[in-house]
């Protein structure tokens, strides 16, 4: 009898809302929260956060069986959901708290995450520099429980912001032709 084997990963890509979705739909994803991690301050609140008091990103926190579903095909599905050349925050929503970056939390996760970020920078499909970090794992804080599955509690309000963000067309024109 085998032992499953599972992992956590944190990326963040601007609002933790549209970064849920795209990875809750592959088999091997065993919970993804929205939270907060990277910043200076014990358990903040989604306004300390989103105010930039904090320090924190939004972040998606990933438990998975990597298994199944591998590391790199996460670092595959992360990397099509965001501008890695925006330093600025992620389409409509803008600063600090919204900026891109890979948590790892080994050793593996790390080099993976270079790896792919190095292909990313040398396959020319950016004219811009990559500026996506890479850091080690935080403490992670869940974010306040109506934020979780927000595309789904609120599924009219997740389509309409996600429709004015860009995010959308970013992805058609960047990463699906």
């Amino acid at each position: 009898m085998s032992k499953t084997t599972i992992e956590k990963a944190a990326f963040a890509g601007g609002c933790f809302w549209c970064m849920v979705k795209p990875f809750k739909e592959w088999d091997g994803i065993h919970d993804v929260v929205s939270g907060y991690m990277g910043g200076h301050v014990d358990n903040p609140t989604y306004e300390d956060v989103k105010k930039g008091d904090s320090g924190h990103l939004e972040v998606v926190e990933i438990t998975f069986d990597p298994s199944i579903f591998t590391y790199e095909q996460l670092l595959e599905v992360y990397w099509q959901q965001i501008d890695p050349t925006d330093a600025g925050g992620q389409f409509q929503d803008r600063g600090h708290s919204y900026s891109t970056a890979i948590f790892y939390y080994t050793e593996e996760q790390q080099h993976a995450a270079q790896t792919s970020k190095t292909a990313l920078e040398e396959s020319g499909k950016f004219k811009k520099p990559i500026v996506t970090v890479i850091r080690p794992a935080e403490t992670f804080y869940p974010a306040e429980e109506y934020h979780q599955d927000y595309y789904v509690k609120e599924e009219q309000h997740y389509k309409e912001d996600r429709a004015k963000s860009g995010r959308d067309e970013f992805i058609q024109e960047n990463w699906l032709k």
